[in-house]
């Protein structure tokens, strides 16, 4: 009876025993497994955060690209804008050089043509400006 005992006692260590080393290898599987899945979720995470990064950085310099073009083509409108005024100013300018000049023609035909038209007689007998002058008769008198 002891001997079966004893027999009992040491089966009963050694499936102790074994069964400890199945919880400690279990243990140790599931902590592999826990430290696998943080690495995969870490990695994950980095492959995750280097794609925003990516992301983010191709549309910072599609902004840029967009940004340099809006530039480019308002300074392209204002250089049109420029050249539209110089143009109009010069259509000004020579509008008033070509009205100076119609104007000094003009001028010049009138006192060329002033010198060749004959002149008023000074003191002569007749009505100038609607009044009568030099000739006093009784019915052609105006009292003013």
């Amino acid at each position: 009876i002891q001997l079966e005992k004893m027999k009992q006692k040491q089966e009963c260590e050694r499936r102790k025993r074994i069964a400890e080393e199945k919880h400690k290898e279990w243990v140790q599987k599931k902590r592999e497994e826990e430290r696998r899945e943080r690495e995969r979720k870490l990695s994950k995470e980095m492959a995750e955060k280097a794609t925003r990064e990516l992301e983010k950085m191709q549309l910072q310099e599609k902004a840029e690209v967009k940004y340099k073009e809006w530039l480019k083509k308002k300074r392209a409108e204002e250089a049109e804008k420029k050249k539209k005024e110089k143009e109009k100013e010069k259509e000004r300018e020579a509008e008033l050089q070509e009205k100076k000049e119609r104007s000094e023609k003009i001028f010049k035909e009138w006192l060329h043509n002033a010198r060749n038209k004959p002149r008023p007689v000074l003191n002569g007998y007749g009505f100038t400006h609607g009044k009568s002058t030099g000739l006093y008769f009784c019915y052609t008198y105006v009292v003013t």
